[in-house]
This record gives C-alpha cells, sequence and structure tokens, in this order.
C-alpha cells in the first residue's frame, strides 16, 4: 500500500534529482548557478531519506560547492571574482551569439542580479580566517 510518507520521500527524491541535475549543468555552463540547486538538492535529498542524504553528502559535488560554502559562510573576494568572471565570459559569448534581443536583454538582466547578488546577498569572508577551497 502506497502511504503518504512514500509519496512525499518519492517527490522529494524527484526535485532533489532535478535540481542535482540543473546544478551540474551550472557548474558547466556558468550561466547558471550550479551552487543554490546543489542547496535546494542537498535538502530535498535530506528530507527524501536518511540514505540518499548520506550518499549525497559523501559526493565530491557537495563537498566541493555546498560543505564549503555552508563552513565558511561566504566566499572570499577572490572566490567571487573567480565565479562572476567566468559567468561573464559565457553571457558575453551568448549575448554576441544570439540573434534575439529578448533574449539579450534577458542574459544582460541576468549578469546585472548575478553580480547584485554576489555583491549583496552572499558575504565576503577574510581568506586569512579560513582555508582556501581548491579550485
Amino acid at each position: 500500500m502506497i502511504t503518504i510518507k512514500k509519496i512525499k520521500s518519492f517527490l522529494f527524491f524527484l526535485l532533489g534529482s532535478i535540481s542535482l541535475l540543473i546544478g551540474i549543468a551550472g557548474t558547466v555552463l556558468p550561466v547558471l548557478p550550479g551552487g543554490p540547486f546543489y542547496l535546494f538538492a542537498a535538502f530535498c535529498f535530506a528530507k527524501s531519506s536518511k540514505k540518499i542524504e548520506n550518499w549525497f553528502k559523501s559526493t565530491s559535488l557537495y563537498k566541493k560547492y555546498v560543505e564549503a560554502f555552508l563552513q565558511k559562510k561566504g566566499m572570499t573576494r577572490k572566490e567571487k571574482i573567480r565565479i562572476n568572471v567566468i559567468a561573464d565570459f559565457f553571457i558575453v559569448i551568448s549575448v554576441f551569439y544570439v540573434d534575439i534581443l529578448l533574449v539579450k536583454i534577458l542574459l544582460i538582466a541576468l549578469a546585472l542580479y548575478k553580480h547584485y547578488y554576489f555583491i549583496k546577498k552572499i558575504k565576503t569572508i577574510d581568506p586569512n580566517n579560513t582555508k582556501q577551497r581548491a579550485f
């Protein structure tokens, strides 16, 4: 018999899997932010089952992107600049490659919002007070 708990667990697993795939795409295509999707995937996997949560926490993606961010509660200025420069590079290429004006405007708006988010919403931490993350 299917219970509400099993349905809830399945839905969280499905959302976690989708979020993980989008996060991976965001790692490969820096136009998408991968980190928030990894965080959401971790949340969903934690809600779906303890076994899946433990598996996700043992992956290199979690350790590199989620755990380091959660432990430090922010990013160094160098990390912020590195991520923004890479993302901006791909956004600029996309703006020149795409012929649709609306898409160009959306890409520029995305880039501006990305900079706002990194400057105002993500805490800048001192690299001397924490160990540097390897990239």
